[in-house]
């Protein structure tokens, strides 16, 4: 794979992208340092890209009662369920720095089990972990473990749709050979 390429697929960016796009990439370079490859894997077709971006924004940055924070520990727990390099490599680092604990996305990237979570992470990540290994094996029993420790029936819909993205999006990283950014592996450290 060429190293300017975010997939091992040859789908080249659409040139020149539309204006928004172009400006939505000039944000993330200017915040993150960087466009994250995987709206650079998107953006052979805009649509998708938008589709993609709107689903994220939406599940990882909207108002929720999960915290942000939260929202990446799930991400970094199904993609270890998962085995997804991309998705680990970015979230892990996302968990690093919203945690401030460079420990932290370590274990969640090799076991959360290890991680020091209080009863309502560990909850989480419980039933994200069994949603995704095994999820028709969810009863109303796992829903009332979240319920115990604190969790609305709206936080429980968060939950499994974070869980359902991160699973959807694992398979496609992992299908196209998507790489991420060489800048996440230093950040938060």
């Amino acid at each position: 794979m060429a190293d300017d390429m975010p997939t091992a697929l040859d789908l080249p960016m659409v040139d020149p992208l539309p204006a928004g796009t172009q400006k939505y990439f000039d944000v993330c370079q200017a915040k993150l340092g960087m466009i994250p490859n995987v709206l650079r894997a998107h953006a052979f077709d805009v649509d998708k890209l938008n589709a993609f971006t709107a689903v994220y924004n939406d599940l990882m940055l909207a108002d929720s009662a999960l915290s942000k924070l939260e929202r990446e520990m799930i991400a970094v727990v199904v993609s270890s369920v998962n085995k997804c390099y991309y998705c680990l490599v970015a979230h892990g680092a996302a968990v690093r720095a919203l945690s401030g604990d460079p420990m932290l996305g370590e274990q969640l990237v090799m076991n959360y089990r290890v991680a020091k979570l209080d009863a309502r992470q560990r909850a989480m990540l419980d039933f994200a972990h069994k949603l995704t290994i095994a999820s028709a094996t969810v009863e109303e029993p796992d829903r009332q473990v979240l319920r115990d420790t604190g969790f609305s029936d709206r936080d429980i819909w968060d939950i499994a749709n974070v869980t359902g993205f991160f699973n959807m999006t694992n398979r496609v990283a992992s299908g196209t050979d998507m790489r991420p950014n060489d800048e996440y592996h230093a950040q938060a450290r």
